[in-house]
Formats: structure tokens, sequence, C-alpha cells
């Protein structure tokens, strides 16, 4: 149920710029265009921060993430409104304690 919470937050991001870090330490910025229940994540306009380091990404417009290989998503920090996440995790958490 908890996935649900971030799939409703990331729903509400599309159209925003965010940066997704891999577990192998590739970081993707690019404008969130989709984001489905299993936290799968497409990017369009999409830039690699080390260039250098993934040559081959340079040639690459859009992508689609697979949620199991995502280590963190860095979200603008305006469109955050972290009492509304912290509320709706507390909710969710006396929801299934009950």
């Amino acid at each position: 149920m908890f996935c649900l919470l971030f799939y409703s937050f990331f729903k509400s991001l599309v159209g925003k710029d965010v940066v997704v870090e891999l577990k192998n330490d590739l970081s993707i910025c690019g404008t969130l265009h989709s984001v489905d229940q299993y936290l799968n994540i497409k990017l369009t306009d999409i830039s690699v921060t080390d260039p250098e380091k993934y040559p081959h990404m340079l040639s690459v417009k859009n992508c689609f993430i697979r949620g199991s290989v995502v280590r963190y998503v860095q979200l603008p920090a305006d469109e955050v409104d972290t009492q509304l996440l912290q509320d709706a995790a507390r909710k969710e958490a006396m929801q299934q304690k009950q």
C-alpha cells in the first residue's frame, strides 16, 4: 500500500524536471513524462550528470527506467509538500495497524 502513496505523489510531478540516480551510479536528469504503479519511470529530454563516464548516453533523448533499478529520485524542492507527504504516511500507517 505504501507504494501507492509514492505512485500518487510521482503522478503529481509529471512534467517537472527530476534527477534519477540508478543503482549502477548513473544519474539521469530529465522531465518526468510518466510513472506507473511499479514506479517505472519514463523521462524525456534527458542528459546524464557525468557525460565523460557515460558517452554512449549522449545520443539518448528519452528513456524508460525500471523501478527496481532506481536508488534515488531528486525532486524539485519547490514542488514537494513535505507536510502533505508526512500526513499521508501517518494516515496509511494507522490504517495498516487496524
